[in-house]
């Protein structure tokens, strides 16, 4: 046996079921439809939502009013104890360098809450800064730049 002889293991490729052709093949006749009815037919297909001709729930309930959803803003959050911990004296704390010390899972917008200690005199550049993180950051000689646009 060689290291590079490679294979799939047992059971990962089945064939293709083949449907249709004639009696003796097992999947003739009705070729694994059943007997009758919609789903039987050729075309016969529904669409999400359909409930047998009634009419569906989707167009019974009212539609009123404006949802703010698709447009909402989701903070990733990081406490000021996690950023003690990752960063040096003199640093600046921003999107990208909490992506890259793992902090955060991507650069998008950051909101830093005051939980746990924090000495270190840092920059930060964030979304968004609760004030007790703002009093900590600013008691520690620190500064604060808010980018987002509310």
């Amino acid at each position: 046996m060689h290291d590079f002889n490679l294979h799939a293991p047992e059971g990962a490729n089945k064939r293709k079921r083949i449907v249709g052709r004639g009696q003796g093949s097992g999947r003739g006749t009705t070729a694994g439809r059943g007997n009758k009815g919609q789903k039987s037919r050729s075309g016969g297909k529904t669409y999400v939502g359909f409930e047998g001709g009634q009419m569906p729930l989707y167009r019974r309930l009212a539609q009123r009013g404006f949802s703010n959803y698709p447009f909402k803003k989701v903070y990733e959050i990081v406490n000021l104890g996690e950023i003690q911990n990752r960063f040096n004296d003199g640093e600046t704390v921003s999107n990208v360098s909490l992506f890259e010390k793992g902090l955060v899972k991507k650069a998008a917008l950051i909101k830093v809450l005051s939980d746990g200690e924090f000495t270190k005199k840092l920059n930060f550049k964030v979304d968004a800064v609760s004030a007790a993180a703002k009093e900590k950051i600013e008691k520690a000689g620190g500064t604060v730049v808010v980018s987002a646009k509310k």
